[in-house]
Order: structure tokens, then C-alpha cells, then sequence
């Protein structure tokens, strides 16, 4: 097995195009996203987007357990024990390169198939939400859980949250609830669903394809081959328990306040397994996260992308330098203790202008350092 962050392979198809092949490559971690595999997938991505012989990107995840189970919130856990006074240039880094590769996928040139089995959490769904034809299988397991770490659904959250069906994003961003592959349908963050045991035949069938010169062609062609698939398994997609509990999710999310919402989905008593844990994730999920997730939704809505990535690397450097984010890695990740001590430990400590600081400009990153992304 090689040790290398990312196994790159191009595989020669027809009209003499190739298709080049990422994958991630840390399967023992669910093959979280670390600095070394940014460092190498962006370049890579760049050289395939350069080169005109690459007809279509495929990204995927080591094992069958996960594609990517996030980011390596532990390494950035132990940057800011480690940094003096309270700022962590490896936390700052970090955010802004995983942001620069989202940024990059999602406006890639090129088809580019993320193939989205078994866990997809955190930046793993930054990055499968951002390719132009995204896959689920039956073991797909979905979730922003940003908040049981005292953090709040970055990498693009603040833009595919908003464009989620009414008020569903800000219903999962502040419960962490997990989705399967028909809520990620349903959410617009997938859009086919095939069974785990087609991977490889898809796979082996991009070499046949008869790629054009032009992405936009290629893009159809790849969309007929996946739909293709798709078609065939209709009869084995689960049902999507965002959609069975839309009524709730509306009657709940209909509150001007975190507060409003909490109060309401605790008199509805909810019996439904799903619905009781993403209650008791709100319930247990910081204060400062849930404030900064609620005001993260209502203030994002009509953002660009960039727009959206600028203020999220301000958001999460701010978030390194509070309480709340750190305390929640170590109790959840680190001592596993399952005990956090949130700072302030209610909704109702939450003062607004703590909320309010978590959108400000950090000391240090003014300008930011991604003004220089295309609009």
C-alpha cells in the first residue's frame, strides 16, 4: 500500500482522452482531509484542468467505509494548545487552503465525478458538494455535526445550506442531522444514486466514453453514462427522512430564534429516532454554535461564492481563537470524555455581540487572504 496523502492515476480512454483518477488515501482515518492531502490534490487538480488530453476527474475515498470523514479537526485541536497568544497561523493556513480547494472544484472546467460512499461529513461534503456530478450510494451517511464541536457547517455550508428546500439547511446545520442518500438527493448535494456495487463497472465504463474536445459535451456524456446506472436502481434508494418530516422541520424552523426553535421541538415530543437525536444534538451542541449557525443561514442567503468563503475562513479563525470550538474537539475527539464545557453554557448567555464577533474580520486576516479568488 502506498503512504502517499493522495493516489493519483490517469487511465487512457477513447478518442485518446484520459481520465484522471484522485483518491484519497488514508482509509484507518476515514480518510479525513490533512494538510499533505491538500497539498497535493490541488496541484494535481490544476495540471488535469490544464491539460487538454484530461477529459474527466474522478474523486473518491480509500476503503468502503468513508470518502471523507472531514477535516482533521484533531491537528488544528492541538495548533491551538499549542500557539502563543491565542493565535494558530497552522489553524489560519489550513482553512484557507481547504477553502481554496473547494473553491477549485466547485468551478472545476472540467466533469468532475465525486463518488460519495459511506461517511461524507464535514469536508468531505465540502468537497462532493462542489463536483458537477455527485454520487450517493446505500451506504452514504451525510452530516454537517459542526455544532456538537462547538464550530458551525463551513466549507460552503453558508451556500449550499440557503439553497436547500425553505428552511431544511438551517434545520441540519443546527442539529448535525444525518442524512442518507435520498435526503442528499432531495437536499441538492447529490445527484444520482447508484448502489456500492456498480462502482467499479462505472469506473471501467469512463474509458469508453467518447469524449469531446468541449467540458460541456463531456459533462452530458457523463451524466448519460451515470443516469444510466441510476435508472437501474431506483427500487433500492431509501427513503429520505428530511422529506418524511418536512411538516416538522417547517413547523419548528418557523421560530425567529434558536430559542423558538429549540422550545418548539421539545413540545413536539418527538418519538421518531431521527427526529429525537437531532433534538438532542441541539440540545447538547454548543450555545455560541447555535447562535453563529442561526445568524450563519439568515445572513448568507444572497452571498457569491467567494463571498461565502471569505467570511467563512473569518468565521473559523474566530472560532479557534474562542473557547468553544477547542473545548469541543478535546471532550468529543481528544480526552473522548463526551463532556464539553461550553463557554457561555446556555443559549441565553450567548450575548449578541459575541455572536456578532464571529462575522468580523480577524486581527491579521484583513484583507482576507482569499480576495484574490475569481469571481
Amino acid at each position: 500500500m502506498s503512504d502517499q496523502p493522495v493516489i493519483f492515476e490517469e487511465v487512457s480512454a477513447a478518442n485518446g482522452r484520459r481520465v484522471g483518477f484522485a483518491r484519497l488515501n488514508a482509509e484507518k482515518a476515514l480518510n479525513a482531509l490533512n494538510p499533505a492531502m491538500i497539498a497535493a490534490l490541488r496541484p494535481q487538480l490544476e495540471r488535469w484542468a490544464d491539460d487538454p488530453g484530461i477529459a474527466c476527474v474522478v474523486l473518491h475515498g480509500a476503503g468502503e467505509k468513508a470518502f471523507c470523514a472531514g477535516g482533521d479537526v484533531v491537528a488544528t485541536y492541538h495548533a491551538i494548545q499549542e500557539a502563543e497568544g491565542g493565535r494558530s497561523t497552522f489553524c489560519e493556513q489550513f482553512f484557507e487552503q481547504e477553502y481554496r480547494l473547494d473553491y477549485r472544484i466547485h468551478t472545476y472546467p472540467k466533469p468532475l465525478l465525486v463518488w460519495g460512499h459511506g461517511i461524507v461529513m464535514g469536508g468531505g461534503l465540502g468537497m462532493m458538494v462542489g463536483g458537477s456530478h455527485r454520487v450517493v450510494t446505500e451506504a452514504s451517511r451525510i452530516a454537517m455535526p459542526e455544532i456538537t464541536i462547538g464550530l458551525y457547517p463551513d466549507v460552503a455550508g453558508t451556500w449550499f445550506l440557503n439553497r436547500m428546500p425553505g428552511r431544511v439547511g438551517l434545520f441540519l446545520g443546527l442539529t448535525g442531522a444525518r442524512m442518507n442518500a435520498a435526503d442528499a438527493l432531495y437536499t441538492s448535494l447529490a445527484d444520482y444514486f447508484i448502489t456500492a456495487e456498480h462502482r467499479d463497472a462505472i469506473f471501467a465504463a469512463l474509458a469508453d466514453v467518447a469524449w469531446d474536445d468541449d467540458p460541456e459535451l463531456n459533462r452530458g456524456h457523463l451524466s448519460l453514462l451515470l443516469r444510466r446506472f441510476a435508472d437501474g436502481c431506483r427500487g433500492e434508494r431509501p427513503d429520505s427522512n428530511v422529506l418524511e418530516h418536512i411538516d416538522f422541520i417547517d413547523h419548528v424552523t418557523d421560530r425567529h430564534s434558536v430559542a423558538g426553535i429549540l422550545e418548539a421541538m421539545r413540545e413536539s415530543s418527538p418519538e421518531d429516532k431521527w427526529l429525537a437525536t437531532a433534538t438532542r444534538n441541539l440540545e447538547l451542541g454548543s450555545p455560541t454554535s447555535a447562535r453563529v449557525i442561526f445568524e450563519q443561514f439568515r445572513r448568507g442567503r444572497h452571498l457569491s461564492l467567494k463571498q461565502v468563503f471569505r467570511r467563512e475562513l473569518a468565521m473559523s479563525v474566530q472560532c479557534t481563537r474562542r473557547h468553544d470550538f477547542p473545548e469541543g474537539v478535546r471532550a468529543l475527539l481528544v480526552d473522548k470524555d463526551q463532556n464539553p464545557r461550553w463557554n457561555p453554557a446556555t443559549l441565553a448567555e450567548v450575548e449578541d455581540s459575541l455572536v456578532d464577533a464571529h462575522f468580523e474580520a480577524p486581527e491579521g486576516l484583513d484583507p482576507s487572504p482569499l480576495d484574490d479568488l475569481p469571481e
